[in-house]
């Protein structure tokens, strides 16, 4: 028997799995909690797109989810020993970089920085940088780079570059301090492996750091250059990205294992979580959390694609091309409604909105209120929500967040297909996906596509643990080691016909609303959209015999 260990680095908590190399199986589980901040965050009453995270929280929650995992691991499976586990697999948030000394060391560590937001790792969900990304696109357009062609034609203020440029205009003290700046992805195993030089993960530089090989790895010298001379020499340092299926190192902190496991480079935990569901080419998975990430695998052939936020080579399977699209507020969305506006239980407000009808509410929302991921690329943009009436309720409005959420989906399958990816299935994962039969069945009625649910709960956690299965020598490839190791439940949701009618006829209200603000079009006519609303409202609430 052969065990490899999945080390998922999520928003809040750390989790570890430890797997069954041969079956997928999963033996022991633990999370910890990082204790800083906000249920792991650091926020800013001053600045309220600020989020960062404390990178001494990492090897603290590090070590007691790994001795969570390994009791659980003891107490269920006689089979498992410490010895036999053969690889560690690492996932984390991104874009989440650090800034670092010439030790591999996050400034945070050292007392005159301790209490400095900027020395912290800023998290993916930070979107401080948007003048930045805003500075960044106008150069490369200037310039006539085609960094932007890989990210879908707008570089976002959550990714590393963007983040980087944002410390070295409010930050000196910081911005002068920091030998480089490393992902989280690529830390975590670098710090894992005690490794003097940080590698360099594909799927955090390919989908986040304008990494290519067609232009020569990282964006040029003279580009960065442009932007701040500093960001053009600490290029110099970075080594060429490699695929997850790269041994990093072997294990050389005392985290309860023994000393000299094979550790894998890093991925982004949404790439992780498509690899954990058992992605493939012709497959869609849809990572649904807090956000939600589209993960796909193209051919040698995949063009570039406007409006998705990332065309990279191998950053999902090596040597494969993998694809990346989302939207930036899903469960959060949901959570802030319940509980902000609503303040009412998730499970109450499903309940409820379970019962109405598609087109009953009258509405019709957009999904922005963390901004447009795909396929805009704003974070500046807001939610919207039109069809209110003094009759309103709290359910309606509720399912009009899941349908919005569901219809910019929907776009994202569209564009992807449009440039010849094929999609002849989906998979989700996730806790929304889990756990809220709602927002499934409303996704399948609206993609008019059937959802199939992961098998694991732990898919980041499991993806991880997959490459590390992959290092250690257990499986040949990725692919081999997916197909092994991963499957889908036999609760599948099936689209109903009649709601697809009516969504259809929303979709296209969702689609003027998106142009109108999302500055698509000049001008969209959209005088007669709250009459239509209303139409569609009557005919869903006519008895079922009567509706047309």
């Amino acid at each position: 028997m052969s065990y490899s260990l999945g080390l998922d680095f999520g928003t809040n908590s750390v989790r570890a799995l430890i797997v069954d190399c041969a079956s997928g199986d999963e033996v022991g589980t633990g999370v910890g909690k990082y204790p800083s901040g906000t249920e792991g965050i650091l926020l800013s009453a001053n600045e309220p797109l600020l989020a960062r995270q404390n990178p001494l929280d990492y090897p603290a929650a590090l070590r007691i989810a790994i001795d969570k995992a390994l009791k659980d691991a003891d107490e269920h499976d006689s089979s498992f020993s410490r010895a036999s586990i053969i690889g560690i697999g690492v996932d984390t948030t991104a874009s989440s970089p650090i800034p670092i000394d010439s030790n591999g060391n996050p400034l945070a560590m050292q007392p005159r920085f301790a209490d400095n937001l900027a020395a912290k790792c800023w998290l993916w969900k930070d979107h401080t940088a948007h003048a930045e990304a805003d500075e960044i696109n106008r150069l490369a357009k200037e310039q006539g780079r085609p960094y932007l062609e890989k990210c879908g034609g707008t570089y976002s203020s959550e990714w590393f570059w963007s983040k980087i440029l944002r410390c070295a205009r409010t930050d000196q003290e910081v911005f002068a301090a920091a030998d480089s700046w490393i992902e989280l992805q690529d830390y975590i195993p670098a710090w894992l492996t005690q490794a003097c030089e940080p590698q360099r993960g594909i799927c955090a530089a390919g989908h986040k750091a304008m990494y290519d090989e067609s232009w020569g790895g990282w964006p040029a010298e003279e580009f960065l250059h442009e932007l701040d001379p500093r960001l053009a020499k600490m290029r110099r340092k970075f080594l060429r990205a490699e695929p997850s299926s790269t041994n990093a190192g072997t294990l050389s902190q005392e985290v309860g294992l023994p000393i000299g496991i094979p550790v894998a480079i890093g991925l982004i935990d949404a790439h992780a979580g498509a690899v954990g569901s058992g992605v493939r080419p012709g497959v869609l998975v849809k990572i649904m959390g807090t956000s939600t990430c589209d993960i796909l695998v193209g051919d040698e052939a995949t063009p570039n694609i406007p409006g998705v936020s990332g065309v990279a080579q191998s950053s999902v399977i090596p040597g494969i091309v993998g694809i990346e699209a989302g939207q930036a507020a899903v469960g959060d969305l949901f959570q802030w409604f319940a509980s902000q506006v609503a303040e009412k239980s998730q499970s109450d407000l499903s309940e409820l909105a379970a019962r109405l009808r598609p087109g009953q509410s009258g509405l019709i929302a957009l999904d922005w209120n963390n901004g447009n991921r795909n396929p805009l690329g704003d974070s500046q943009l807001v939610g919207l929500m039109v069809g209110q009436t003094l009759h309103t309720t709290h359910a309606e409005m509720y399912r009009a967040l899941i349908e919005a959420t569901a219809f910019g989906s929907r776009m994202t399958m569209e564009r992807v297909s449009h440039y010849g990816v094929p999609i002849e299935e989906v998979i989700v994962c996730g806790g929304v996906a889990e756990k809220s039969q709602l927002t499934m069945q409303t996704y399948a009625d609206i993609c008019n596509r059937r959802m199939k649910v992961s098998r694991s709960s732990q898919t980041c956690a499991l993806g991880a643990a997959i490459f590390g299965a992959v290092v250690g020598g257990a499986h040949d490839s990725t692919i081999d080691a997916i197909k092994a190791m991963t499957g889908v439940r036999e609760q599948v949701y099936e689209p109903n016909p009649k709601a697809v009618v009516v969504y259809n006829e929303l979709y296209e209200l969702y689609v003027d609303l998106l142009n109108a603000f999302g500055g698509q079009a000049q001008r969209t006519e959209l005088g007669s959209l709250m009459k239509k609303l209303i139409r569609i409202r009557e005919r869903a609430t006519l008895p079922a015999s009567e509706v047309p």
